[in-house]
């Protein structure tokens, strides 16, 4: 899949309309965490260091749904930015209407305008023609740089690229590389990790990684569905009753196709789901009556590990057990030091296992970590994402 870039269009005294992920978490006006706007920088840099472009940015922030509410307002976002590039970044009242059209058309080069929250319209999501066509009427040329909404058809990632010459910015081009390039061409043995709660969230990318495995390793909440379809004792752990039979169908798959599929094979369980509750041991596969599975046990990681060391693409997605509480984080944090001492092409998706590998501080020890939870999985599921195809083909 061959998307041009920022670099392949002629950016020279052109007004650049670019969308960018800056959904970022924001306490009492201040930005707590700001990765997705410093992954947006050399998009940004690169489009300010052309001749004459001056740059019009546009970003959702959390689920107004379509109304004016103050507090989710991208205020705090440029004052952000405005650190962080060391040139002005003004802010827009809204991102459509009269005043932001004229404050669009007064920009001299090198100039940056921050748009309002696009969710402050329902016509963002909705994907309206008008409100795409309105977007598309402040600029010349269309970057997308949000691969983490790339998978939904909104105005402001598909509708404005049916009007503007579109383009992809780096991190999206990051993005389709490293997680493109997994799905056409990985570098066997190629290992997955999948973990996380439910097995419904993961049918579409269990089914589609099956088709390219060696081995899939799966564990989290997700994990004791399956060791039930196997007729285990599973105790009071999660259990989604709806899909034994998906997980009958998904083991049978790996067998038939030949992959690995690796279960846990131990676990520390816990009396009750609380960060307080005391781990305990269970060194077998069946986890008695009155007792929740919270997270692998060593026996388990030693066989993991075994399947990791040899790997040459690794992909993971979703922890491995309940890493937010201390006494049951070890399970997503050895599998985070295998991942991050492995030799071959890494790629961490999903919220919770990039928020675990940052959490640990091994994020800079993975080759890829995706900025896109949900789109990220879409992806690996092997779907096309709205956002990405409209984009110019190479």
């Amino acid at each position: 899949m061959r998307k041009k870039t920022v670099r392949d269009i002629d950016l020279t005294d052109k007004r650049i309309i670019m969308r960018a992920d800056f959904n970022v978490p924001v306490k009492e006006g201040k930005i707590t965490d700001d990765t997705r706007i410093v992954a947006a920088l050399p998009t940004i840099k690169y489009i300010l260091d052309q001749k004459g472009t001056s740059l019009i940015l546009m970003s959702h922030l959390g689920r107004p749904k379509g109304n004016k509410k103050p507090e989710l307002s991208l205020k705090p976002v440029a004052k952000h930015l405005e650190k962080l590039l060391d040139r002005r970044v003004s802010m827009a009242p809204d991102c459509v209407g009269d005043e932001v059209k004229e404050l669009a058309g007064q920009l001299s080069e090198g100039a940056v305008l921050l748009l309002e929250n696009l969710r402050f319209h329902k016509e963002e999501e909705a994907n309206d023609p008008l409100f795409a066509k309105e977007l598309a009427s402040l600029a010349d040329i269309f970057v997308n740089d949000a691969f983490g909404t790339a998978h939904r058809a909104h105005a402001s990632t598909e509708g404005i690229a049916h009007y503007l010459p579109a383009v992809a910015g780096f991190l999206m081009e990051k993005e389709i590389k490293f997680l493109g390039g997994v799905l056409e061409h990985p570098e066997k043995p190629f290992v997955a990790i999948i973990g996380g709660a439910k097995v419904s969230t993961k049918i579409g990318v269990l089914e589609s990684l099956l088709e390219k495995v060696d081995s899939l390793i799966i564990g989290g909440g997700m994990s004791y569905t399956f060791l039930k379809v196997q007729g285990h004792r599973i105790g009071k752990s999660l259990l989604e009753e709806d899909y034994l039979e998906t997980a009958k169908t998904l083991l049978e798959k790996a067998k038939e196709r030949g992959v690995t599929l690796l279960l846990p094979l131990d676990h520390l369980v816990a009396s009750e789901f609380s960060e307080n509750a005391e781990a305990e041991y269970i060194k077998e596969v069946d986890i008695p009556d009155g007792k929740i599975g919270m997270d692998v046990g060593e026996k388990t990681l030693a066989e993991y590990k075994k399947y990791i060391d040899k790997a040459k693409t690794i992909v993971w997605n979703g922890p491995l057990g309940v890493f937010e509480f201390d006494n049951f984080a070890n399970g997503t944090l050895e599998v985070a030091r295998m991942v991050a001492s492995s030799s071959g092409t890494t790629i961490v998706g999903g919220g919770d296992s990039v928020a675990a590998v940052k959490k640990f501080g091994l994020a800079d020890k993975i080759d890829h970590v995706s900025t896109g939870g949900g789109a990220s999985l879409e992806f690996l599921e092997g779907k096309e994402l709205p956002g990405i195809k409209v984009l110019e083909s190479k």
